[in-house]
C-alpha cells in the first residue's frame, strides 16, 4: 500500500469535518460531559491558515485516509521546554486501521513541529481509551499527567 503524507489544504475541509464527526463518536463513550450533537472539537479551517500548526492528511490513490494536527503551544511557565507541539485531530479511517496510518502522520507533524525549534510533543488521550493509549505508546509516548474530575451533585 502506498501512503503519501501532505499539508491539507482548505479543499480538503468536507471530509476532514467527517474525520472530526469520527474522532467525537469514538471519544463519546469516554466521556459523559460532552455535550449532545452537534458538536465540534476544532475550528479545522483556522488550523489550517494558522502558520503556528500544520494540518496534516495521509492519502491513499489519491483518498484521504488520515489526518492529524500540530500546533505550537506554550508550555506552563514552570516547565521546559518554553513550547511544544500539540498533537491533536488524529484520525484514521476504520477500514486503514493497523496499516501504520497513524506512524505517517506522526512522523510528518514531528518533522514540521522540528522546523518550528520545537522539541517535544504532547497529547491528550482518554484514560479508558485502550485502542488509542496502545498506538500512541506504539509511537514512542509516554503517560505524563493524568487529570482528574469530580461531578459536584446539586444542593438540595
Amino acid at each position: 500500500m502506498s501512503l503519501s503524507t501532505r499539508s491539507a489544504l482548505i479543499e480538503d475541509l468536507p471530509i476532514l469535518l467527517e474525520f472530526e464527526q469520527g474522532i467525537i463518536a469514538a471519544e463519546r463513550p469516554y466521556d459523559p460531559t460532552l455535550k449532545p450533537d452537534p458538536i465540534s472539537y476544532y475550528d479545522i479551517a483556522a488550523l489550517i491558515a494558522d502558520p503556528q500548526a500544520e494540518v496534516a492528511v495521509v492519502e491513499q490513490e489519491g483518498q484521504i485516509i488520515g489526518s492529524g494536527y500540530a500546533r505550537r503551544k506554550a508550555s506552563r511557565a514552570y516547565l521546559t521546554p518554553a513550547h511544544h507541539a500539540y498533537i491533536g485531530f488524529i484520525y484514521v479511517r476504520p477500514e486503514f486501521r493497523g496499516l501504520g496510518v497513524n506512524r505517517h502522520i506522526l512522523d510528518h507533524l514531528t518533522s514540521w513541529s522540528q522546523g518550528q525549534g520545537l522539541s517535544e510533543l504532547r497529547l491528550t488521550v482518554y484514560p479508558d481509551n485502550q485502542p488509542a493509549l496502545r498506538a500512541y505508546a506504539k509511537s514512542g509516548f509516554e503517560p505524563y499527567l493524568v487529570e482528574m474530575r469530580q461531578a459536584i451533585p446539586p444542593t438540595q
